[in-house]
């Protein structure tokens, strides 16, 4: 006799439907599990026996063979702990319901305590698109499964509670979305609290109207990092889109808190200069989402940006170009996205005073060298704005006029988005920087004096075509923050002018 049950496994961010099957047969006890499954699926025997006399359930004897299909896809996490048990418990006539209809994820505790698993979200919208009308989730998940809508989602605490429910001897309520959907905190910082700085202010407005890369180059105690820091105060409104698919990411990697059911605030995610390739890309057995996905629709912030290693610097210039990043391992290949703006802040050299004059530098030319050379010019070129911080000077610090506070740049960088979201609503882009090669020109129109422009400084500063190409996008976002539909000649030479930094570092005379 077999009995089916239906649980939902996770392949990146996308889900994929298993079919549990057990089967009960005469022989010496034991209990097997089949169908490509990891380690910590394999344990759930030990968990699933132990749960069931702990909840007053009897484990049945004989040889209980538990098969996951499709078994040529691997099978990971101790999320299908609760599909097997509902199995077994058909299997064993402790329960009898129809359950056609219904998917079941969770993690089963020795005491019958449903836990929470990472995932939910992907695989609550998989199980809606396959047709399921019910889907049983842990209590912890519920805020998170409840915003799918098409599908009636049940928070499970325990396994004795399901069994009353599934028996219809005491129904459990419904996750309510209206009810579980928790807005994320408010900001405790504000660009207000800046003083001076206003072409670093004015990059980064920028930046944040057209998701472009930064970089910010000046001496220490300048504002670098205290200017980066305040940048998600001033991101522009997330659509639901952008919302569902920066969820799905975080639901994977386990960390949208409990009682969150969307991260409805673009991530900004700082990771130390210690971080390893793979933590920055991702990687891993099983691949999981490093810091650049995790960033995605919002912003990475790399502090100290020579302090990374030369390979975890590296690994960052095919995501930023492409928006995705693959990761490939025995196990398969995944692909993660990772549309972001990166804003890098360093210092000019190693003491942190080379061509500032705050102070004399005392490193040698060598050493100069040999700093900045840590940033390789293909990462550079993807750098859309470079912008120096030069040190802030008395008169700006104790000045009692109050800086402009982050909710009026953020009203001027939310209209500007508002009509990229409206020019690209035909492409599968929300900002200026992902525009494609092959839709700069009909994006990007330049009047006369502004190609002409343009077409000087590609000649004199020796410009990549990719160079060229983010010039145009940092142009049409000027445009756009201006109200212009057509690139005008001041657009472009404020775009021009956050590409001439590197000359006056990378390109010095030897």
């Amino acid at each position: 006799m077999v009995e089916r049950c239906t649980g939902m496994g996770l392949m990146g961010i996308e889900s994929f439907k298993v079919l549990i099957e057990a089967d009960l047969a005469s022989g010496l006890p034991a209990f097997d599990v089949v169908g490509l499954p990891d380690l910590a699926v394999k344990e759930s025997r030990e968990r699933v026996r132990s749960a069931m006399r702990n909840s007053g359930f009897d484990f049945p004897i004989g040889r209980i063979t538990v098969n996951l299909a499709p078994a040529d896809i691997k099978k990971v996490g101790p999320l299908y702990d609760l599909p097997i048990l509902i199995s077994i418990l058909k299997l064993s006539g402790q329960l009898n319901a129809n359950i056609d209809d219904a998917v079941f994820i969770g993690e089963i505790s020795l005491s019958g305590v449903v836990n929470k698993v990472n995932g939910i979200l992907p695989m609550t919208i998989e199980a809606r698109k396959q047709g399921y009308k019910r889907i049983f989730v842990p209590y912890p998940n519920r805020a998170e499964a409840a915003v799918v809508k098409g599908i009636d989602v049940y928070p499970v605490k325990d396994i004795v509670q399901l069994h009353a429910h599934l028996s219809g001897i005491k129904a459990m309520q419904k996750a309510d979305p209206k009810e579980l959907t928790v807005t994320m905190g408010t900001f405790t910082v504000d660009f207000s609290q800046v003083k001076g700085q206003y072409e670093a202010k004015r990059a980064l407005e920028i930046a944040a109207a057209g998701s472009h890369n930064v970089l910010l180059v000046g001496p220490p105690g300048s504002g670098k990092s205290m200017l980066a820091k305040r940048v998600p105060t001033i991101l522009p409104d997330m659509t639901f889109e952008e919302t569902i698919e920066t969820t799905k990411i975080h639901s994977i990697a386990g960390n949208i808190p409990s009682g969150v059911s969307l991260i409805n605030q673009r991530p900004f995610r700082s990771p130390h200069h210690t971080i390893s390739p793979m933590g920055l890309a991702g990687g891993g057995t099983v691949p999981s989402p490093g810091e650049i996905s995790l960033a995605h629709n919002g912003v990475l912030f790399l502090d100290e940006l020579p302090e990374f290693s030369r390979s975890t610097m590296e690994v960052l210039r095919q995501p930023l170009e492409d928006g995705t990043v693959t990761i490939s391992r025995v196990s398969g290949t995944l692909t993660y996205p990772c549309n972001v703006a990166m804003i890098c802040a360093m210092n000019p050299c190693p003491c942190g005073y080379y061509g500032t004059g705050v102070r004399k530098c005392t490193c040698t030319a060598a050493a100069v060298t040999k700093y900045l050379n840590k940033i390789s010019g293909p990462l550079l070129d993807r750098i859309d704005i470079h912008i120096e911080v030069p040190s802030v000077k008395y008169g700006e610090l104790s000045s009692a006029i109050p800086a402009e506070p982050s909710e009026e740049i953020r009203k001027r960088v939310n209209k500007a988005r508002a009509v990229q979201t409206e020019r690209y609503k035909d492409l599968p882009i929300n900002a200026n920087a992902q525009i494609p090669s092959g839709k700069l020109h009909e994006f990007c129109a330049l009047d006369d004096k502004a190609d002409k422009l343009l077409e000087k400084a590609f000649d004199k500063m020796g410009l990549s075509s990719r160079a060229y190409s983010k010039i145009l996008k940092v142009s049409r976002t000027i445009a756009d923050l201006d109200g212009s539909e057509v690139i005008k000649a001041d657009n472009v030479a404020e775009a021009v002018q956050y590409r001439s930094l590197d000359r006056k570092y990378w390109n010095r005379s030897k």
